[in-house]
């Protein structure tokens, strides 16, 4: 259930109360694709960085170690030793994703295992039967995220048939929850808002999944390869169209300034691969921008990655040494900037519930962007 406790502007700060705790929102999600933090991160590690959930993907799962097996070993929850809510999507990205293994037909998508080439079929009962075993928090309904760019024809049909891949998917999360032997028998669906940027198609798909009564909606499709200016103004035309009272999540979104542009248009869920992939590639936001550690002006550096920053990596740890591991390839390297990352959008999340509730989200977006702008990085 999502409660709505204040509004400043389209910003909203809310609290989404799951079985497996209470959500502060805004939020971002951490992503665990495989149901680990890349880059040597710990469910423990986790806890101290602020990660409120946890998002692991559908597909990989069940081509390894299959979702049958997690079934048996308790759940996503058990298997990981993690408490607190996961959020699992439906496989739906991989359609996009793998498009050079896979074929689309109404029933669901014939893929080829990325790993082995083997056949595997993915339709929207078996998306939710895969996360039911996983007993995941959340679940996303199974969708196609169509290419960008798409012809009308094209996205009108695709937007067609995920709405009724929608339908089948809450009917099929009923059947699930009501038996026996499912572990997260209060497992929640999130819909999935498609169209590309055409605008007209976003709204009326907006309002026919909105009919639906789900448990939260989602934004798909978007940071595919359009602009920043056209994704702001796809949230900005569909958003009022979704149902206020439900959660608002936009899907694979991103640096922290789409997130700060997001939160003004309405959003509150967010999940992003850039903070961990960033981290193993050197890269460590601030608020001053994006550093690279691999450049060479930092080999004498003693100061943290940023000062006043509470994370383990900053409390110990020089640039110049981070720098050092990184030139010298050791996984510890890559282990502090991820957790550096992952405690700068969670704490940068922390700010905006906190801006929100006083009020005052436009004038710290406009000094949050401004400092991520004096290195011309955001």
């Amino acid at each position: 259930m999502y409660k709505l406790i204040k509004r400043d502007g389209m910003a909203k700060r809310g609290e989404f109360h799951t079985v497996h705790g209470t959500i502060q929102t805004p939020v971002f999600m951490n992503v665990g694709t495989c149901a680990a933090i890349k880059g040597g991160v710990s469910t423990e590690d986790l806890q101290g960085l602020k990660t409120q959930v946890e998002l692991s993907n559908t597909y990989h799962l069940h081509v390894r170690p299959g979702d049958k097996v997690i079934k048996q070993l308790g759940g996503l929850h058990k298997f990981m030793v993690w408490d607190k809510p996961i959020l699992t999507d439906s496989g739906g990205f991989q359609v996009f994703s793998l498009s050079g293994l896979r074929k689309i037909k109404e029933e669901g998508v014939y893929f080829n295992s990325h790993i082995d080439g083997r056949k595997i079929f993915m339709g929207p009962e078996e998306s939710m039967q895969i996360q039911s075993n996983l007993a995941s928090t959340i679940a996303m309904a199974f969708d196609e995220c169509p290419p960008h760019p798409a012809t009308r024809e094209y996205m009108q049909n695709s937007v067609d048939r995920t709405t009724r891949w929608l339908e089948r998917c809450k009917k099929e999360m009923a059947r699930l929850n009501s038996l026996e032997d499912t572990i997260n028998k209060n497992q929640m669906l999130f819909g999935i808002n498609q169209g590309g940027t055409f605008e007209d198609i976003r709204i009326e798909h907006a309002k026919r999944i909105s009919e639906l009564n789900l448990d939260g909606y989602a934004l798909g499709g978007l940071a595919v390869g359009e602009s920043h200016s056209e994704m702001y103004r796809i949230i900005e035309e569909t958003v009022p169209y979704l149902p206020v009272e439900k959660p608002t999540y936009l899907m694979g979104v991103g640096t922290p300034a789409n997130i700060l542009e997001a939160v003004d248009r309405g959003v509150d869920f967010f999940d992003c691969v850039y903070p961990t992939r960033n981290g193993r590639h050197g890269h460590a936001y601030t608020n001053l921008g994006k550093l690279n550690l691999l450049n060479a002006r930092f080999e004498l550096d003693t100061r943290p990655i940023e000062e006043g920053c509470n994370c383990p990596a900053c409390q110990k740890y020089s640039r110049a040494y981070i720098r050092h591991l990184l030139k010298a390839k050791e996984m510890l390297g890559l282990r502090l900037l991820v957790m550096h990352n992952l405690y700068f959008y969670n704490t940068m999340m922390e700010e905006i519930r906190e801006a929100i509730e006083q009020g005052r989200y436009k004038e710290y977006k406009k000094a949050k962007l401004a400092g991520f702008e004096a290195n011309g990085e955001s």
